[in-house]
């Protein structure tokens, strides 16, 4: 009688996405165990991704899946489950982005195992969107964004740039190769940390771990990539002051990352579960407020679709690497992976969520030639 009522739930807020439960089209779900029902009813997101990690459920076409869900907003519906309430109300009370708590995602996500992350990054290290513009290999992409980022800071020989969560050293060790320029790379992951020092070995990069609350000096340039994801609205306003302190009068600031349509004060379930403890996605208001008064914006580019290409490369590559993966990992990391690279891909693809470059110049600066694509 129960697990009828979980699957009348289910079939009605699938309804609206035009989901069957074991249909015949690729974005159908095909239901394994009944049990899934209750799972993503009582669970919301978390449960529903759960129950795919366990393979309690499969659906030939997750990333259309997901951009039915996001489309039809079904996210919204589930905020309201027990599960939703809850993590939104922990979001809320506690600051996930403290010194400690930001350890989290380096130990869960970061240093499982760098040879995981290299085999489906491509032969450029970056674990953030490439930039597909007349291209359509991920490879290329990922060049043709490094470079689109060294035009947008301005980069000159002998400037000294700080790359702020650096991850495995590739784009500290591209400017410093291209455009000769000094890097200070900083992070907090000790595994990143190793592998980046080996890679950047003989340019002129130095690779620290360092929490950027604690950063000093001072900087021609700072790029932070791929990791204001991981700062936290109750410290937005913290990071722009301290990218403004260490940031030349006359210097340049890029920001990519992934953005919001919406202020929320969490990430969702699922990805804070398994994949970013702590995350938080920026909405524009939440960092348009935060740098008030700090810093300008010189130029703002989205190009969020590119992400789907990404997202859709990094799988592939994945999968055709799980063979040798496998040895070392459990299956359900498979499943984990596949969930997060083809459902945030329906996502972006549904402009649900946004990439950017945001370019920020300190106030009274002359503008920039940075406006290049």
């Amino acid at each position: 009688m129960i697990g009828n009522l979980f699957r009348r739930i289910a079939e009605g807020l699938l309804e609206t996405a035009d989901v069957r439960l074991n249909g015949d089209r690729p974005w159908d779900i095909q239901v394994h165990d009944p049990r899934a029902f209750q799972r993503s009813i009582v669970g919301g997101s978390i449960g529903l991704g759960d129950a795919f990690v366990e393979n309690w459920w499969s659906c030939h076409d997750l990333e259309e899946l997901a951009y039915r869900f996001a489309i039809n907003r079904l996210e919204e519906k589930a905020a309201f489950l027990p599960a939703g309430i809850a993590h939104k109300a922990a979001s809320l009370l506690l600051n996930q982005q403290t010194r400690q708590r930001a350890l989290r995602v380096t130990r869960q996500h970061y240093g499982i195992d760098n040879e995981l992350f290299l085999s489906f990054l491509g032969a450029h290290k970056n674990y953030s969107c490439a930039y597909f513009r007349d291209a359509e290999d991920l490879d290329v992409a990922q060049r043709q964004k490094m470079e689109l980022l060294c035009r947008k800071l301005c980069l000159k020989p002998g400037e000294h740039l700080l790359d702020v969560g650096g991850g495995w050293g590739e784009f500290a060790r591209y400017a410093a190769k291209e455009y000769g320029v000094r890097v200070t790379s900083i992070n907090i992951c000790d595994e990143q940390i190793r592998f980046a020092r080996e890679y950047c070995r003989g340019l002129d990069v130095e690779v620290v771990h360092c929490d950027y609350r604690d950063l000093r000096g001072s900087f021609d340039k700072v790029l932070a990539l791929a990791m204001f994801t991981h700062v936290g609205s109750r410290n937005y306003r913290t990071f722009m002051e301290t990218i403004g302190r260490v940031l030349k009068p006359n210097g340049l600031f890029v920001m990519e990352g992934i953005w919001g349509n919406v202020s929320t004060s969490n990430i969702d379930g699922w990805l804070d579960k398994y994949i970013f403890p702590g995350g938080m996605l920026p909405s524009g208001a939440q960092t348009f407020r935060a740098f008030e008064g700090i810093f300008h914006v010189e130029d703002l580019h989205n190009f969020g679709p590119s992400y789907v290409k990404t997202l859709r490369a990094w799988n592939e590559n994945f999968q055709a690497a799980w063979p040798k993966l496998s040895t070392r990992h459990h299956g359900n990391l498979r499943r984990i992976f596949e969930y997060y690279f083809l459902m945030c891909a329906g996502y972006f693809r549904a402009r649900a969520i946004q990439n950017w470059h945001l370019v920020l110049a300190p106030n009274g600066r002359s503008q920039a030639p940075c406006r290049v694509s």
